[in-house]
């Protein structure tokens, strides 16, 4: 009899560990992947307000800027040209009808770009300290995004190119390092960039490759 108690627990016991064993490799790549997806998210904030930037340094400069220390020196201190308006449109007439009447008047004066930016609503991140730290790739203890710009031709025309990426081991410090190893050789199988990447050097495009 004793014996029989003491097989019904090893028995029990070896169920327990199976079904933990079973709930962990089931949950591993769920954990995994909501992980990964938070610090995605926030790695494609950054780069949506880096295109931002970048538009209205072109804007003014002409051209893309390949360095991210001088892009947030132009954030800060740059100078670019907005439209700003004057006066309130009455409800009975468009903005048009306003502006031909006189009751509101448009100028174009030199503002700061974060000025212009937060005004149009264009960055996502607000918070200008936050800003000041926009080149530092969330979680990978203060690495920076790589960036370069160019000047291409495509049918005899110049045309300025840039790319802001983050490599996927950057922002996944931390993580299971065999899932990150495999989720990069999946992604990388089907010619895809293994990380997050807005722009690209080689063509005239600013799009996110998460688009």
């Amino acid at each position: 009899m004793k014996s029989r108690n003491i097989i019904s627990i090893v028995l029990i016991v070896g169920i327990l560990a199976l079904i933990v064993l079973l709930y962990n490799s089931i949950m591993r790549p769920v954990k995994f992947d909501a992980e990964y997806n938070k610090r995605s998210a926030e790695v494609i904030v950054k780069l949506k307000d880096i295109r931002a930037i970048q538009e209205a340094y072109k804007g003014t400069n002409g051209k893309f800027c390949g360095d991210i220390d001088s892009l947030i020196i132009f954030l800060e201190t740059g100078k670019v040209n907005m439209v700003k308006k004057y006066g309130v449109v009455p409800d009975s007439l468009t903005e048009a009808q306003a502006l031909k009447a006189g009751i509101i008047k448009r100028d174009t004066v030199e503002v700061n770009p974060l000025e212009k930016l937060l005004e149009e609503n264009k960055l996502i991140t607000k918070d200008i300290n936050a800003l000041k730290n926009l080149k530092y790739i969330p979680y990978s203890d203060n690495k920076i995004f790589d960036m370069k710009a160019d000047i291409i031709e495509r049918s005899g025309v110049k045309v300025p190119t840039f790319e802001a990426t983050a490599d996927i081991f950057t922002y996944t410090k931390g993580m299971e390092e065999q899932d990150v190893i495999n989720l990069k050789a999946e992604v990388e199988s089907k010619n895809r960039y293994a990380g997050w990447r807005v722009g690209d050097v080689t063509q005239p495009i600013t799009d996110g490759n998460w688009e």
